[in-house]
């Protein structure tokens, strides 16, 4: 198949160098900035740039761009793809793309599917792009409800063959509750806790802990602050329950209460265990 990719970055150029490592598919890649589509056909990871004329022999086109972006993008480009072409956005949010999306596809014969590959990088850019990011990684995806089953089966398949460990199929809507807890809430959370003013010393006192809680603080501002703003009606209410919890951490230390804090960290470890 030829694929066609939209924005090189990490996200983007990881999924080129992906195909490119994992199956025998042909790459055309796309990017604002010229010096990324050198780089990327230097290292091999796309076969030739993607131009407008190449754009209707694409099988399958990946859209890694922001949200508002990835919108933009197949809005501006509708008529160019396509009867037979299946357009793919890769953004983390999915209901403020898949809306206006889903209603242009609707009007044309080509078929678009909600995409978010599962993975990341504490880096942005393809400079940081890895072919194996998403071997541990799910593909979740959310298809138009008339959707043929065999394309579907079609499109999992292709994921699988690229890298990905597995394909989940969910709505928009359960996409992004989802997300807003076990990946926008903890990036939050990184960032808030590392403002501490004793991370500045944390040198010599700090181990695995202390990075696990650090690590996702180090994103693209740019990008974060667009997936947060697009999915604050969920997020919000992930913050208030977080802050609810800690709470209680906190009215049982400042009571001394060794009774209550101890069945919060027998809680917490219960069903971490659970989860394992």
């Amino acid at each position: 198949m030829k694929i066609g990719i939209i924005g090189l970055g990490l996200i983007g150029g990881s999924l080129a160098k992906s195909i490119k490592l994992h199956s025998p598919h042909t790459v055309w890649g796309f990017d604002i900035d010229p010096d990324v589509v050198s780089k990327a056909l230097m290292c091999d990871a796309i076969d030739e740039e993607l131009s407008e004329a190449m754009l209707p022999q694409c099988d399958i086109v990946l859209v890694a761009l922001y949200p508002e972006r990835c919108v933009k993008y197949i809005e501006s480009h509708a008529d160019r793809f396509a009867p037979n072409t299946i357009v793919i956005d890769c953004a983390g949010v999915k209901r403020s793309v898949y809306g206006p999306v889903s209603k242009i596809a609707a009007q044309h014969p080509w078929t678009y599917i909600g995409g978010h590959p599962m993975a990341g990088r504490e880096f942005s850019g393809f400079g940081y792009a890895i072919g194996d990011l998403f071997e541990r990684a799910s593909m979740i995806l959310t298809p138009m409800p008339d959707i043929a089953v065999e394309m579907l089966e079609a499109v999992k398949a292709f994921f699988l063959e690229v890298g990905f460990k597995s394909v989940r199929i969910t709505t928009p809507d359960e996409h992004d509750s989802m997300i807003s807890y076990t990946s926008q809430l903890a990036h939050i959370v990184s960032g808030a806790y590392v403002k501490n003013p004793l991370s500045a010393h944390h040198k010599g006192f700090s181990a695995g802990s202390f990075l696990d809680m650090t690590r996702v603080a180090r994103l693209n501002e740019d990008m974060w602050t667009e997936l947060f703003l697009d999915n604050a009606d969920l997020l919000v209410p992930s913050i208030d329950d977080l802050i609810l919890r800690l709470s209680q951490y906190r009215k049982a230390l400042a009571e001394e209460d060794a009774v209550t804090l101890h069945e919060l960290l027998k809680e917490g470890r219960l069903m971490k265990e659970a989860l394992d």
